[in-house]
């Protein structure tokens, strides 16, 4: 068993896991064009595992909502240098952020050992891939795609919606092979939802620890954030850490962050009160 499933066996022990978002990417809504170089990436990294993050989540391909695909070429030239060298320098976990198989592949054999997926292996030849590489998986809830996922979106219930999306994945998976122990689930914030949509989300997170399985939360300064502080990306930090301890109490197991080094603190803090709260 890898260090990382270790990790995931034992949340209940060291829990949240926090993961740092490395995007290398030109047009990500938040660092776009920051780290799209192979030495800006590496010096990020660095930077991200010295302030606490257990995994880092890289990816190639931005999915900001009405971003553009790239091609399978272009995403892999841009991950796949980064992930083999950070392999070689730093001693932490990799998550692939992407949902083509053949990235899967190639990003596993050059040293990830995890897949975030936000398509929840639904492309083609994606679950099989995913299967045959026996790593944990990120299934993460989308309505739509990138490019059209804001337009509109509609739910019976929202919470019930995504629920059903998650069994009927779950199923899927365990139909192709997977074992329960290699899924993650991801409710999807601001993918296809609006943003009474993400705080019924957010406020119902519970229910989802029906799964019994891993859930991880993303909500880094996403528009959920500013829409509500009416403030601009750079500018959402404390909304970022105080939505992402409500998810922490809730039991998310693991927290997608920007800033790491925020959010180990204010999960640090959260932890001891929570110490002391118990002992009353």
């Amino acid at each position: 068993m890898s260090l990382f499933k270790n990790q995931l066996a034992s949340l209940h022990v060291k829990s949240p896991l926090i993961m740092g978002i490395l995007n290398v990417t030109p047009d990500s809504f938040f660092d776009g064009n920051r780290f799209n170089t192979l030495d800006k990436a590496l010096t990020q990294a660095r930077s991200l595992v010295a302030s606490g993050a257990d995994i880092l989540d890289i990816g190639g391909e931005s999915t900001k909502p009405y971003a553009a695909p790239v091609s399978l070429d272009e995403e892999l030239s841009r991950v796949i240098p980064v992930i083999e060298r950070v392999t070689q320098e730093i001693d932490v976990t990799i998550s692939i952020d992407t949902y083509k198989p053949e990235v899967m592949q190639a990003a596993v054999q050059a040293g990830a050992q995890m897949i975030n997926d936000v398509k929840a292996l639904q492309a083609p030849g994606a679950l099989s891939q995913a299967a045959k590489l026996n790593v944990p998986v990120c299934l993460m809830h989308m309505q739509g795609t990138p490019q059209s996922m804001q337009n509109k979106p509609t739910y019976q219930d929202t919470v019930d919606d995504v629920m059903q999306f998650f069994e009927e994945r779950i199923a899927a998976c365990i139909a192709e092979g997977m074992s329960k122990e290699n899924m993650i689930l991801d409710p999807g914030f601001g993918f296809g939802k609006t943003l009474e949509d993400n705080y019924k989300l957010l406020a119902h997170l519970k229910r989802f620890k029906q799964f019994n399985l891993p859930m991880l939360v993303g909500v880094s300064n996403k528009s959920m954030i500013g829409d509500v502080l009416d403030k601009p990306s750079d500018q959402r930090l404390i909304g970022t850490v105080t939505a992402s301890l409500m998810a922490y109490q809730q039991g998310a197991d693991i927290i997608r962050v920007h800033d790491v080094g925020s959010m180990r603190d204010s999960i640090l803090i959260m932890q001891v009160y929570n110490k002391f709260e118990r002992e009353l």
